[in-house]
């Protein structure tokens, strides 16, 4: 089986960090950024705000790590995205590890570049919100736990909870759950009864509970301490309770609010292509080892493991589960799809074990992998269109992926053509198409020229602006007000507005002064519409930023 070179994943760690030129997006994500600034500059690690309002919703330790690299790279793409990076490179390393642990230095390699090349993770690194570092805590405990049950050293468990208290610390109770679920599942099927009962548990439980305490201070402060406060309609609302157990099992319970009315497909629906390229090899990878363990009567051999299988299962049904759910909640498990399909190319490729499935598989990835790379050339050319030279990289790119694809003998040509795909589409997303699609983002364009015209913050209102608006806060580097009506405008010198404000303040005898125009959409929720440049125009709408005189 070939080795995937070192060298390949130094090339995608510098591709993710290129997403630092790339503004961050609303609405999540730039939300985060900006209370990350919040609380680099308020001192205050212990109570979450969002624009100055107490926010119960994520955890700390995503906004805890970005507001700590802020003081390090100041407030930009790089502050914000730099530790989610790091973070990555690190699910990458431990996907690696837990992957080696059982099949070897090869499959091992080939497992962490089926993550880092997934199209999720490309994702992650660029659109930055929880996930990405929540993958990281929960295969880093997973694979140090496992590294404790082969090596029996004391650090690996100690490290493994650890990391487990920091996934909580990250995105709250699933961070327990996914381990628990692989495990349990691994340990089931081999009948290896003595691994659910190990006194060491009570040591491990003792570091989470002393861990969680800063954090569970900081909840008990700001919400157990204030019934008085509202928080999403409510009064008397528990901090802890809420982290605990709403934010999680509620979901699943009914005790949430947060409903949108989807089933237990949608995480799957949404893999198609949050784990391209790799979607189409992953779902008989998972087909076939269920079929092998109900062969096999629900036992598996000593050297066989259900772990990432497992463990991929049951976290997707428990998050199928859920009365609320988004696309990248399944983000958390994918080092494991990325384990246990990576062993089935390993066996297509050395084994042999499925030959007609090669002879049928490996055409079948060329065509999706050209598929992409034609896309990423079509946006390219009629979306965004780009000068001579971008596409002349793009054709350059494009002919030494097709001589490997007509190379013969290549032993792993499947493997090499879809994992060069997804690399050169990324590289055109990350410096040409996100950075140009961005300019269409108001709050990111309107909060940098507010920053770098040195305009107050305070000075600005926003009014009847039809966008989420949450970037204009982190890049104009403070907090703007929005106003309903123009008697609320007095102590302002400057408005940002749409054409109905416009119109509002000639109907009024406001006169202004133009000082910034630009063209805003939503650019999370592409249309078709939107993506064609013939009919974009009708999509847009406009901005501006007015100083009145």
């Amino acid at each position: 089986m070939p080795k995937v070179p070192f060298w390949v994943f130094v090339f995608i760690a510098i591709l993710y960090f290129t997403a630092a030129r790339v503004d961050t997006m609303d609405v999540d994500a730039s939300q985060y950024a900006e209370m990350s600034r919040e609380m680099m500059k308020s001192g205050d690690y212990l109570h979450m705000f969002d624009r100055g309002a107490d926010y119960l919703d994520k955890p700390p330790f995503l906004f805890w790590v970005s507001a700590t690299s802020m003081k390090m790279f100041g407030v930009n793409n790089l502050g914000y995205k730099f530790p989610s990076i790091l973070f990555a490179l690190l699910a990458i390393y431990a996907t690696y590890r837990l992957a080696r642990l059982f099949y070897g230095e090869a499959t091992g390699r080939m497992a962490a570049l089926l993550l880092a090349t997934c199209q999720g993770m490309f994702l992650m690194t660029n659109d930055v919100r929880c996930d990405t570092i929540l993958m990281t805590w929960v295969v880093t405990a997973i694979w140090l736990i496992q590294e404790w049950l082969v090596q029996r050293k004391l650090k690996y468990l100690l490290m493994g909870f650890a990391s487990v208290a920091f996934g909580m610390m990250t995105k709250g109770p699933i961070a327990l759950m996914v381990p628990v679920f692989s495990f349990v599942s691994d340990w089931v099927l081999k009948r290896q009864w003595r691994n659910f009962f190990q006194p060491l548990y009570l040591l491990g439980i003792v570091i989470i509970t002393v861990m969680l305490i800063p954090m569970s201070i900081g909840l008990y402060q700001q919400f157990d301490l204030h019934p008085e406060k509202l928080i999403d309609g409510k009064h008397a609302v528990s901090g802890l309770r809420f982290f605990y157990w709403s934010q999680s099992f509620g979901r699943i319970t009914g005790e949430s609010p947060w409903k949108n009315a989807v089933d237990i497909s949608f995480l799957f629906s949404n893999m198609l292509w949050s784990f391209l390229p790799w979607i189409f090899l992953f779902i008989p990878a998972l087909v076939m080892n269920i079929v092998q363990l109900v062969k096999q009567r629900f036992r598996l051999q000593p050297q066989q493991e259900w772990l990432s299988t497992g463990g991929f299962l049951l976290a997707y049904l428990a998050l199928g589960s859920s009365s609320y759910q988004l696309p990248h909640y399944i983000f958390v498990a994918y080092p494991l799809a990325a384990i246990f399909t990576a062993k089935f190319i390993a066996d297509i490729i050395e084994e042999e074990k499925y030959r007609r499935m090669l002879a049928f598989m490996q055409p079948f990835q060329v065509v999706i992998s050209s598929l992409l790379l034609i896309a990423s050339l079509a946006l390219m050319v009629f979306a965004f269109p780009q000068g001579p030279l971008v596409i002349g990289l793009w054709v350059v790119l494009f002919c030494g992926w097709l001589y490997l694809a007509l190379r013969k003998g290549l032993k792993g040509k499947m493997l090499w053509l879809t994992a060069g795909a997804i690399i050169i589409v990324n590289v055109f997303l990350n410096n040409v198409i996100y950075p140009t699609l961005l300019q269409y983002q108001a709050g990111s364009q309107a909060g940098r020229y507010i920053h770098n015209h040195a305009i107050p913050t305070n000075e600005v209102a926003i009014y009847k602006m039809n966008d989420p608006l949450n970037s204009i806060q982190f890049y104009a580097q403070g907090t703007l007000k929005g106003i309903t009506y123009l008697t609320e405008f007095p102590d302002k010198r400057y408005l940002l507005t749409m054409d109905e404000g416009l119109t509002d303040l000639a109907k009024n005898g406001l006169s202004y002064e133009l000082l910034k125009k630009g063209s805003a959409f939503k650019v999370s929720e592409l249309t078709p519409e939107f993506i064609n440049l013939g009919t974009r125009a009708k999509e847009l709408k406009s901005y501006y930023l007015v100083r009145l005189r």
